[in-house]
């Protein structure tokens, strides 16, 4: 295998209860990317399009996550990748995670699949790292993995990958302004009382159970964020309004994507999830404000090969 071409999907992180440990991965929304072997050792990057972000190696998440992989292997060969952004960066949902992801599982596969998957989420991990500050994992393991992804501690990394209910579908929409991540970090707050905290255990156990169970009203009543929301949604125009009609229609809840802007609902059905991104849509509409909006069932295999060049 000389060349891989890869959909590398956009996720949901956070998912109001699962601050940086809960995430899932998207069906329909993502970029694409070409990594190929190449006679010169180390990592370069030839072309990025939809996106003005870095060619230095060092300042690219994709880069810098390649570099975290092939550091420690004994190769005589290097890559180069071919970017192809439909993610936008600052958007939410996870633009960071699949340049990061994207490039160690596209690296792995050219080298006949050393590493398992869940090993491969370290080096994206690195990626993640430079492009927030922190090198978090809730939106790399989905993007990964596929499906629901609970990151139950990170020192050991331990991952768990859950199925998603095959009713769900989640509606996200961007309204076009940037909030990037650091930013957004810089709101929140280092302490939380005893209260908030363990209101959000009971969410964040309540959902994984409803996950599980497929019990779409705990779902729907796990969907609650008593620590981060409060403090970012004040960076989200029209925030409370977009929630508000998203739950009106039909919607078994929703909260900020990632670190926003994006706003997310789940839903139980096809029809619901686009019901719903009519409501989230026409308070945009209302304000004047240019917006993208997507509907999409989860995806369960996470990053997809669409070609190989033997």
């Amino acid at each position: 295998m000389k060349e891989i071409r890869l959909f590398c999907p956009a996720t949901i992180a956070n998912l109001s209860c699962g601050f940086d440990v809960l995430g899932l991965c998207l069906d329909t929304i993502g970029d694409e990317m070409v990594v190929r072997k190449i006679v010169e050792k180390g990592i370069r990057i030839s072309k990025i399009v939809g996106a003005d972000l870095p060619f230095e190696t060092e300042k690219n998440v994709a880069g810098v996550a390649a570099m975290a992989m092939v550091s420690g292997l004994d190769l005589d060969f290097g890559f180069e990748i071919d970017i192809y952004k439909n993610i936008k960066a600052g958007s939410g949902i996870g633009s960071s995670a699949a340049s990061a992801s994207g490039i160690v599982f596209g690296i792995n596969e050219l080298l006949g699949k050393p590493f398992s998957i869940k090993d491969l989420v370290p080096f994206a991990m690195e990626g993640e790292k430079l492009a927030s500050g922190s090198a978090h994992a809730d939106n790399v393991a989905p993007a990964l993995l596929g499906g629901f992804v609970l990151i139950r501690s990170y020192n050991p990394l331990d991952i768990i990958r859950i199925e998603s209910p095959e009713k769900l579908y989640a509606t996200v929409i961007h309204p076009q302004i940037e909030l990037k991540t650091s930013d957004a970090r810089s709101v929140l707050k280092q302490n939380v009382t005893l209260k908030q905290a363990v209101i959000q255990c009971g969410n964040l156990g309540g959902l994984i159970s409803g996950l599980y169970t497929e019990d779409y009203d705990l779902i729907g009543r796990s969907l609650q964020d008593e620590i981060v929301e409060p403090l970012r949604s004040m960076l989200i125009p029209g925030f409370d309004s977009v929630k508000t009609k998203a739950l009106e229609a039909g919607a078994l809840g929703g909260g900020i994507s990632g670190s926003g802007p994006s706003i997310f609902a789940l839903s139980k059905g096809k029809h619901t999830a686009e019901k719903v991104a009519k409501a989230m849509s026409k308070v945009y509409d209302e304000m004047n404000l240019k917006y993208e909006i997507h509907v999409s069932k989860i995806n369960a295999g996470g990053i997809k090969t669409i070609k190989i060049l033997n």
